[in-house]
Protein backbone atom coordinates (compact mmCIF):
# COMPACT_ATOMS: atom_id res chain seq x y z
CA UNK A 1 0.00 0.00 0.00
CA UNK A 2 1.35 3.40 -0.91
CA UNK A 3 1.95 6.12 1.64
CA UNK A 4 -0.76 8.28 0.06
CA UNK A 5 -3.32 5.45 0.37
CA UNK A 6 -2.34 4.93 4.01
CA UNK A 7 -2.71 8.64 4.69
CA UNK A 8 -6.06 8.72 2.90
CA UNK A 9 -7.26 5.77 5.00
CA UNK A 10 -6.13 7.49 8.18
CA UNK A 11 -7.87 10.71 7.14
CA UNK A 12 -11.11 8.79 6.49
CA UNK A 13 -10.94 7.10 9.89
CA UNK A 14 -10.25 10.39 11.64
CA UNK A 15 -13.25 11.84 9.82
CA UNK A 16 -15.38 8.94 11.08
CA UNK A 17 -14.15 9.59 14.61
CA UNK A 18 -15.05 13.24 14.34
CA UNK A 19 -18.50 12.35 13.04
CA UNK A 20 -19.44 10.09 15.96
CA UNK A 21 -22.24 12.46 16.98
CA UNK A 22 -24.74 10.91 14.57
CA UNK A 23 -27.96 9.23 15.67
CA UNK A 24 -26.46 5.71 15.62
CA UNK A 25 -24.02 6.46 18.44
CA UNK A 26 -24.38 7.95 21.86
CA UNK A 27 -23.34 11.57 21.91
CA UNK A 28 -19.58 11.77 21.93
CA UNK A 29 -18.48 14.67 24.09
CA UNK A 30 -15.42 16.78 23.27
CA UNK A 31 -13.55 15.07 26.13
CA UNK A 32 -14.49 11.64 24.81
CA UNK A 33 -13.45 12.68 21.31
CA UNK A 34 -10.06 13.80 22.61
CA UNK A 35 -9.60 10.42 24.30
CA UNK A 36 -10.77 8.57 21.17
CA UNK A 37 -8.24 10.50 19.10
CA UNK A 38 -5.49 9.57 21.59
CA UNK A 39 -6.59 5.91 21.48
CA UNK A 40 -6.54 5.95 17.69
CA UNK A 41 -3.02 7.40 17.60
CA UNK A 42 -1.84 4.77 20.11
CA UNK A 43 -3.44 1.77 18.34
CA UNK A 44 -3.62 2.45 14.59
CA UNK A 45 -0.47 0.38 14.01
CA UNK A 46 -2.31 -2.66 15.39
CA UNK A 47 -4.43 -2.88 12.26
CA UNK A 48 -1.43 -5.03 11.27
CA UNK A 49 -1.83 -7.96 13.66
CA UNK A 50 1.90 -8.78 13.56
CA UNK A 51 2.61 -5.32 14.99
CA UNK A 52 0.11 -5.92 17.79
CA UNK A 53 1.83 -9.22 18.61
CA UNK A 54 5.24 -7.53 18.58
CA UNK A 55 3.87 -4.91 21.00
CA UNK A 56 2.84 -7.64 23.46
CA UNK A 57 -0.78 -8.33 22.45
CA UNK A 58 0.03 -11.99 21.93
CA UNK A 59 -2.17 -13.76 24.48
CA UNK A 60 -5.24 -15.18 22.74
CA UNK A 61 -7.77 -14.76 25.53
CA UNK A 62 -10.91 -16.04 23.79
CA UNK A 63 -12.08 -17.90 20.76
CA UNK A 64 -14.13 -15.80 18.38
CA UNK A 65 -17.08 -14.47 20.38
CA UNK A 66 -20.55 -13.90 18.91
CA UNK A 67 -24.14 -14.18 20.05
CA UNK A 68 -27.58 -13.06 18.90
CA UNK A 69 -26.64 -9.41 19.65
CA UNK A 70 -23.61 -9.47 17.34
CA UNK A 71 -19.95 -10.26 17.66
CA UNK A 72 -16.73 -9.19 19.30
CA UNK A 73 -14.28 -11.43 17.48
CA UNK A 74 -11.10 -12.82 19.01
CA UNK A 75 -9.68 -11.09 22.08
CA UNK A 76 -5.89 -10.69 22.22
CA UNK A 77 -4.48 -9.29 25.43
CA UNK A 78 -1.38 -7.69 26.78
CA UNK A 79 -1.47 -9.47 30.11
CA UNK A 80 1.00 -7.08 31.78
CA UNK A 81 -1.61 -4.31 31.45
CA UNK A 82 -4.38 -6.19 33.25
CA UNK A 83 -4.35 -4.51 36.64
CA UNK A 84 -6.42 -2.05 38.67
CA UNK A 85 -5.65 0.96 36.46
CA UNK A 86 -7.22 1.40 33.02
CA UNK A 87 -5.34 3.74 30.68
CA UNK A 88 -6.90 5.34 27.57
CA UNK A 89 -3.83 4.81 25.40
CA UNK A 90 -3.08 1.30 26.65
CA UNK A 91 -6.13 -0.94 26.28
CA UNK A 92 -5.67 -4.35 27.82
CA UNK A 93 -7.39 -6.18 24.95
CA UNK A 94 -7.58 -5.77 21.17
CA UNK A 95 -10.52 -7.34 19.30
CA UNK A 96 -10.13 -8.85 15.83
CA UNK A 97 -12.70 -10.23 13.40
CA UNK A 98 -11.59 -13.28 11.41
CA UNK A 99 -11.63 -12.83 7.63
CA UNK A 100 -12.29 -15.45 4.94
CA UNK A 101 -8.65 -15.31 3.81
CA UNK A 102 -7.47 -16.22 7.33
CA UNK A 103 -6.38 -12.70 8.26
CA UNK A 104 -7.65 -10.72 11.22
CA UNK A 105 -9.30 -7.29 10.99
CA UNK A 106 -8.88 -4.95 13.96
CA UNK A 107 -12.36 -3.83 15.08
CA UNK A 108 -12.05 -2.41 18.58
CA UNK A 109 -10.58 -2.53 22.04
CA UNK A 110 -11.73 -3.68 25.42
CA UNK A 111 -10.58 -2.21 28.69
CA UNK A 112 -10.68 -4.62 31.63
CA UNK A 113 -10.01 -4.48 35.36
CA UNK A 114 -10.32 -7.63 37.49
CA UNK A 115 -13.25 -7.45 39.89
CA UNK A 116 -10.81 -8.49 42.62
CA UNK A 117 -8.71 -5.35 41.94
CA UNK A 118 -11.52 -2.84 42.46
CA UNK A 119 -14.70 -2.95 44.53
CA UNK A 120 -16.16 -0.10 42.49
CA UNK A 121 -16.37 0.25 38.72
CA UNK A 122 -13.49 2.12 37.13
CA UNK A 123 -14.24 4.67 34.42
CA UNK A 124 -12.81 6.01 31.18
CA UNK A 125 -14.39 8.33 28.61
CA UNK A 126 -16.62 9.58 31.43
CA UNK A 127 -18.32 6.15 31.49
CA UNK A 128 -18.33 3.55 34.22
CA UNK A 129 -17.21 0.04 33.33
CA UNK A 130 -19.79 -2.69 33.93
CA UNK A 131 -19.45 -6.14 35.45
CA UNK A 132 -18.77 -9.21 33.37
CA UNK A 133 -19.48 -12.00 35.84
CA UNK A 134 -18.41 -14.78 33.46
CA UNK A 135 -14.84 -13.45 33.30
CA UNK A 136 -14.84 -11.72 36.72
CA UNK A 137 -13.96 -8.37 35.15
CA UNK A 138 -15.05 -4.77 34.95
CA UNK A 139 -15.26 -4.07 31.19
CA UNK A 140 -15.66 -1.26 28.67
CA UNK A 141 -15.64 -1.77 24.89
CA UNK A 142 -14.72 0.86 22.31
CA UNK A 143 -15.57 0.17 18.65
CA UNK A 144 -12.95 2.46 17.17
CA UNK A 145 -12.20 0.51 14.00
CA UNK A 146 -15.67 -0.81 13.11
CA UNK A 147 -18.79 1.30 13.25
CA UNK A 148 -21.28 -0.15 15.70
CA UNK A 149 -24.98 0.60 15.13
CA UNK A 150 -25.54 -0.32 18.80
CA UNK A 151 -23.17 2.43 19.95
CA UNK A 152 -19.50 3.26 20.23
CA UNK A 153 -19.27 1.78 23.75
CA UNK A 154 -21.69 -1.18 23.47
CA UNK A 155 -20.53 -4.70 24.25
CA UNK A 156 -21.68 -6.43 21.08
CA UNK A 157 -21.39 -5.20 17.51
CA UNK A 158 -23.98 -6.57 15.04
CA UNK A 159 -21.57 -5.90 12.15
CA UNK A 160 -18.88 -8.23 13.56
CA UNK A 161 -19.08 -11.90 12.64
CA UNK A 162 -17.31 -15.12 13.54
CA UNK A 163 -18.44 -16.82 10.32
CA UNK A 164 -14.84 -17.03 9.04
CA UNK A 165 -13.38 -18.31 12.34
CA UNK A 166 -11.39 -21.51 11.96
Amino acid sequence: MTRSKKLAGTAVLLGVLLACNDTTHPTVTPDQQGDLNALFAATVAYKDFSRAEAAGYSAKLTDCMADSSGGMGFHYGKVALIDAVPRVEEPEILMYEPQADGSLQFVGVEYVVPLSASATPPSLYGLQFHRNEAFQLWVLHVWLYRENPSGMFSDWNPTVSCAAAR
